[in-house]
Formats: structure tokens, sequence, C-alpha cells
């Protein structure tokens, strides 16, 4: 069976794939070309490869906003990154786009996350400002095309250019590039031989990805900040659309306690969210009429979005999370412990990379005198850091700091 129709077999089957979907037997392949599976199609090989990667293990114990060993509830990177697909091919499947290569999005966007959320991306990006600079977006896209070691062929995961575009993409067009801003390396150096079309919207898929990605997190966090006593049941109360749900809620189960009524609001906030983007793609689908998902790549907008008054809730949500939980003193005073972690060992390891474990270490020899160079392998090595080995390594490098000097 040629690749071809095979994939025209996986997609014929239960998928309804509309015709503005990403058809995997349309794909522009992989930089090293592999013979057709014949039991995946394309994108589900993707999505396997990325469930699979060290990297996606490492999610489980990265920090989402709560550093992860402050409690056993608390959502991480993985955790997250597992709500965000489950939301975004619940939309696909009702819009016919390709859910595969929705979820394999999903999945792959938030690889590069350092440990300790924000704050050791924050702190990584500090500490790389004179050698290119570091983003978690740009991590990412190392770990897809060059950081994973796990095939004999080629190094990286070898996606497929739809997957590699939507992951890069998902945000917007990253050319042209805003005043003063650079396009990151990793990307550009990429882009020279297997073009992304970078001016272009992401596909589809990709566009309902990185939606489904403020829903859970916006909607999440703030189930995470409630119980965390980041803030009380009558400041949410004042918020739009989660305060009359909240309310509602309470009236139709009036002896229910505050912690279901909080799971409750936060469920059916998640659906009134999912709700909007459907209706208001499916508007902006059928204004646009696009007859591929070329169509919809090369339009002047992105057409999954959510509805003008349900984004402006979502700022409002934004700023109330900012203000009443990322800058919370208590989550602030473990995360400043946690920039400090980050900065030193970057720092000692720029100063003796002997510090590093030999199979890294290996891979300085002959640039020993490079500072980009070496500064960006020890950027690999912490970013791919979970919480509890950045302590560790931590702890780790000063002793030996303080007793050896790396001699």
């Amino acid at each position: 069976m040629n690749e071809h129709l095979q994939d025209q077999r996986f997609e014929a089957v239960g998928t309804g794939l509309a015709a503005y979907a990403t058809k995997a037997s349309a794909t522009l392949g992989r930089v090293v070309y592999e013979p057709a599976s014949s039991t995946r199609s394309e994108f589900q090989r993707d999505r396997d490869r990325i469930v699979h990667s060290g990297a996606f293990r490492k999610l489980r114990n990265k920090t989402q906003v709560f550093i992860e060993n402050e409690g056993d509830y608390y959502r991480t990177r993985l955790t997250h990154s597992l709500e965000v697909a489950q939301i975004a091919r619940s939309v696909s499947r009702v819009l016919g786009l390709n859910e595969d290569l929705t979820e394999a999005i999903a999945l792959a966007h938030d690889l590069g996350h350092t440990c300790f959320g924000h704050t050791g991306e924050w702190a990584l990006s500090k500490e790389m400002k004179p050698y290119g600079g570091f983003s978690h977006n740009e991590q990412t896209f190392r770990i897809l095309t060059l950081l994973e070691h796990n095939y004999v062929q080629f190094d990286g995961l070898n996606l497929t250019w739809e997957t590699l575009e939507g992951v890069v993409k998902h945000n917007g067009p990253l050319l042209p590039l805003a005043e003063g801003a650079v396009l990151p390396k990793t990307i550009a150096d990429f882009n020279d031989n297997f073009d992304l079309e970078l001016s272009t919207f992401a596909g589809p898929e990709a566009q309902v990805a990185a939606i489904a990605d403020d829903i859970a997190y916006n909607t999440h966090d703030m189930d995470d900040g409630f119980r965390a006593g980041c803030f009380s049941f009558d400041e949410i109360k004042e918020l739009p659309l989660f305060g009359p749900v909240l309310t509602e809620v309470q009236k139709r189960f009036p002896e229910v306690d505050n912690e279901r009524a909080m799971h409750e609001a936060v469920r059916e906030v998640v659906g009134l969210m999912v709700d909007d983007l459907i209706n208001n793609t499916r508007s902006n689908i059928e204004a646009l009429k696009p007859e591929s998902s070329a169509d919809i790549r090369y339009a002047e907008a992105p057409v999954a979005r959510l509805s003008s008054e349900m984004s402006e809730n979502e700022k409002v949500f934004k700023k109330f999370l900012s203000t009443k939980m990322y800058r919370n003193s208590m989550v602030n005073l473990v995360l400043t412990e946690a920039e400090r972690i980050v900065r030193e060992i970057f720092k000692i390891l720029m100063e003796n990379p002997k510090g590093l474990p030999q199979d890294w270490f290996n891979k300085l020899r002959g640039h020993e005198n490079d500072d980009f160079f070496k500064a960006r392998l020890i950027a690999d090595y912490v970013a791919g850091m979970t919480d509890p080995f950045a302590a560790q390594e931590h702890r780790r490098l000063f002793q030996r700091k303080r007793w050896f000097k790396f001699s």
C-alpha cells in the first residue's frame, strides 16, 4: 500500500475531516525521509513520539505555578499539557479538524519550559542575555529538532512539517519581526533548510491548540489559586463569567461545600469558553469560506479565536490571577529561591564546566573557549532539569565548589 492511500485509509475511518482541515495524506513530509507506518497516520506518529520523549516525561516534575513539591494536588506542566490537549482535541472534533495533529501540537507546546516555571525561564533568560537570549518557545523547538537523542538516524524527533509549523507558530506568525526583535537562531537556522513559512498563520489545528492553552491555564490556575488560599470565594464572585456561574452553582446546590462548588464552576466556565471558541470559529470559517488549510494559513487573521466579549472576560481573569496569584507573597517567596538556584547553577557551570555530567562535558570538547557555545550547552542542560533535580544539582555543585574547587 503506498503512503498516500495508506493515510487516506486512516483519515477515512470515522474522522469526518472538513475540507479546510490539515490532511495527513497531504503532509509536506519530514526532514529525514521515513517509510510510512502500517498502523498509524503521520500525525499519530508525531503525537506518539512526543509522548515517548524524555522531555515530555520531565514535565511531570516541572512547575506550572506552584512549585511541584509544595503539594500533591497542584497542576504541573504535564497535567496542564494533558488538559490543553483534551480541550483542543474536543474542539477539533466538533470543527472537523485533524484531532491527531491538534493533539500533537498541544502536547508539545510546553516541552521547552524550564524547571520552576516562568521564574526559571526568567532567570535563565537573564543569564543568557549576552549569549543570544533564551525563550521556552525556542527551547521547545530545540528539543523537537536537536536535543532528543532516541533515534539512530536523526537528532530530535523528525516530526512532520505540519507539526513543527504548528508548534513554532501557534501564537501567530514570527515574521516580519517587531522592531529590535531577532528571530531565534535555532528557528532561523532550521528554517533555512526546511521552510516553515514563518510569515503566515499556523494551520487551524495549531490555532485551536493555542486558544485551548489560554482556556486551560486561566480556568485551572483559578482552581489551584483558590485551593491554595490566594483569593476568596467572594473575590471570585466579583469576576465576570466566573462570578455568575459560581452564584448559580450555589443556588442549584445550596448544601455543597465551597471546594466542590468551585470545581463545578471551573468545569462550567471551561464549557462556556469552549462553546464560545467553537461558535466564533465557525462564524469566522463561514465568512472566510476556506477550501483548504492553506486558505486558513494565508488569511489576514486567525480563524480560531474567542468572541470579543469572551476575550474581554479573559483579560479580566489574567489581571486578577496576576495580582492575586502570580504576585502572591506565598508564591513569590518560594520562587525567589527557585530563581537563585537556576542563576547560580548557570553561573558556576560557566565558570567551570567540569561540573557538568561527563556526557554533557564531552560535548564541549573543541569549544572550550567559545562562550556562546558553552552558554547554549549549559542552558540546554539547565532548562531540561526538573524542579527536584535542579535543587539536587545546586546542592551538589556548591558542595563540590566549597570542598574540591573543581580541581
